[in-house]
């Protein structure tokens, strides 16, 4: 009886695959809400990614730029307004 899955089954390559698109399109929609839960969250899954060597590579370095880009937009927004609350239409 075999307890260990085949090396076909392995899932180390693409939990990273994974974490990198997740990072992408977490930070994606975190430039539109939650940005402040949604970015940290999209860094930190792409820094996983790439020190476990996706190969999306690509996907997680912009998974990171947009996590970053989900806090500057956040601190812009809220010096702007001077609340840490803000809303698209002005309100």
């Amino acid at each position: 009886m075999r307890l260990t899955a085949p090396p076909a089954y392995r899932t180390g390559r693409r939990d990273t695959e994974g974490m990198a698109v997740a990072s992408f399109v977490l930070g994606l929609v975190g430039l539109l809400v939650l940005n402040l839960v949604l970015g940290p969250i999209a860094i930190v899954l792409a820094v996983i990614a790439l020190r476990r060597g996706t190969p999306r590579r690509f996907r997680a370095l912009l998974g990171l730029g947009l996590g970053i880009a989900d806090l500057v937009l956040l601190l812009v927004l809220a010096s702007a307004h001077g609340t840490a609350s803000w809303s698209v239409w002005g309100g």
